[in-house]
């Protein structure tokens, strides 16, 4: 039987966004002793304030900045996994991004595709919390980054994920990891039976959601106007 869970959403608050409820059949990775299974993909501080997600995964295409990072934190009411660079931003600096991530109160660092297994070393020797390193393809010398430290492996593949999960899975069954679930409920689903362990998930823009705010205000101006 199917427990009945109380719930309260408020007046101000219930228009907040929720994850795909489907991500919740997902097993979760446990840190510091919360398990995370949605993770939404932003840096933008009103939609991190505003969403159900277990977690915040804040990776962005420019150099990595303290500050930024943390902006995030002090806004945000769940976990926040931190980009620290990999391509550009690599070697010494990004161990010592991380070692600032980790003092600001991130739970952990993402690493992106290119960071090299000297610099992962670094980063693990400099931090405790865990080293996510993103994957966007089953190309990728997975061994030689797991020997230089990597926790968790954050796989990123557009509409190849779930074939990347599936192949990662069969090679590492306790391997955790976080994809992106795409699109779709279908998709999601299709990446957690691949063997994904938690979920990625993107959201509306703030603009289109303004979007859709501001065509139902001028529909009711044209409906109902005023006198």
């Amino acid at each position: 039987m199917k427990k009945y869970i109380p719930t309260y959403d408020g007046t101000l608050r219930k228009h907040a966004l929720q994850v795909p409820e489907c991500i919740r059949e997902c097993s979760g990775i446990i840190v510091f002793g919360r398990r995370i299974k949605s993770l939404v993909f932003s840096t933008d501080v009103a939609i991190i304030k505003n969403i159900n997600a277990d977690a915040v995964i804040a990776v962005y295409p420019f150099t990595p900045q303290p500050s930024i990072t943390q902006s995030i934190i002090n806004v945000s009411d769940v976990p926040v996994f931190a980009g620290v660079g990999g391509g550009l931003t690599n070697g010494s600096r990004s161990a010592n991004i991380a070692a600032f991530a980790e003092h600001q109160g991130a739970f952990g660092v993402v690493c992106n595709a290119f960071i090299t297994d000297e610099a992962i070393r670094a980063i693990k020797d400099t931090i405790e919390i865990p080293v996510v390193f993103t994957v966007v393809s089953e190309q990728v010398d997975i061994d030689s980054r797991l020997a230089a430290g990597i926790d968790i492996v954050n796989v990123s593949g557009a509409a190849r994920t779930p074939e990347i999960v599936m192949h990662l899975r069969k090679r590492y069954p306790n391997l955790p990891i976080i994809a992106t679930g795409g699109p779709t409920h279908e998709t999601i689903k299709a990446t957690i039976n691949a063997g994904a362990n938690a979920i990625t998930y993107t959201p509306p823009s703030n603009g289109e959601l303004f979007a859709k705010d501001m065509h139902e205000y001028r529909q009711w101006y044209l409906e109902n106007g005023e006198e």
